[in-house]
């Protein structure tokens, strides 16, 4: 991307992905935030079959935002569908309680211009009203890897993260059998062993404002990806000393206990898809 002040190049060049179910305030809010952006991103929301109205109340707000409602919950899966609806070459992950700060799309899209080989870059995550630096956020400052903007990270947080789109769609995007918690672990090594870079960006800013509000099963349920994508990447005996981790977790641990009771009647699924890296 050139340098100058090309206002719908600008616009072109990255877009948004909002997935959310039952959060229609929130929503509506984040969306005002990131329809103030300086660099004015297209915007999809993909409404996982919510029963709250929100796909009413965005088309009603925001008729320019593209509304994407689907017929059941799709979990993470559903920002596929985003994406794929999309023309911009970069995708930003937004969360239906996060937002981008001004500035920080436009750096991307240079970022992912001047490096073609990077695939993701993950953000750094402001969290609440007092903006603490997110732990995951903590732990992937390092030196820049050589060739890359930033360090490299094996892992990343979806509502902080933006995307080569052909990359991600490329890597098949999110696993919809996962749902939502601890999905991107497997994309982010899918896209890795498809020879993309990622690496960390501390000056690309994510705010996250989570507002407190009950989100069921996720707990178990990231232990359970976990497993699973240790099933369907590890090493043979890397997937069973972590299934076997599990089930001793298990005897002190419900939420562990869980977990594995969930994993176990997609471990069919998982050997059938099984890809070990």
């Amino acid at each position: 991307m050139s340098g100058g002040g090309d206002h719908d190049h600008d616009r072109a060049e990255v877009g948004v992905v909002i997935a959310t179910r039952d959060r229609r305030e929130v929503l509506l809010s984040t969306l005002t935030r990131l329809r103030a952006l300086p660099e004015s991103p297209p915007i999809v929301v993909v409404d996982n079959a919510s029963r709250d109205g929100t796909a009413a109340a965005v088309a009603e707000r925001f008729p320019a935002v593209e509304l994407l409602s689907l017929d059941r919950n799709r979990g993470a899966a559903a920002r596929n569908f985003g994406a794929e609806l999309l023309a911009t070459p970069y995708v930003a992950f937004s969360d239906d309680d996060s937002w981008w700060n001004a500035g920080s799309l436009r750096r991307a899209a240079e970022l992912f211009d001047r490096f073609p080989s990077l695939g993701l870059l993950a953000a750094r995550i402001l969290v609440g009203p007092e903006r603490r630096l997110d732990p995951t956020s903590a732990q992937m400052r390092a030196a820049p890897a050589p060739g890359l903007p930033g360090p490299r990270v094996v892992g990343f947080v979806a509502c902080g993260a933006l995307v080569r789109r052909s990359a991600f769609l490329g890597a098949g995007g999110f696993c919809e059998r996962f749902g939502i918690g601890g999905e991107e672990r497997l994309l982010t090594i899918d896209m890795g062993t498809a020879g993309w870079d990622l690496c960390y960006a501390g000056e690309l800013v994510a705010v996250h404002a989570p507002d407190g509000g009950a989100r069921p099963g996720r707990p178990w349920r990231e232990r359970r990806n976990d497993l699973w994508t240790s099933w369907l990447r590890m090493p043979a005996g890397e997937a069973l000393t972590d299934t076997w981790r599990l089930a001793r977790e298990g005897f002190g641990d419900r939420t562990a206990w869980e977990a594995l009771l969930a994993a176990l009647p997609g471990l069919p699924w998982a050997l059938r898809r099984r890809r070990a890296v």
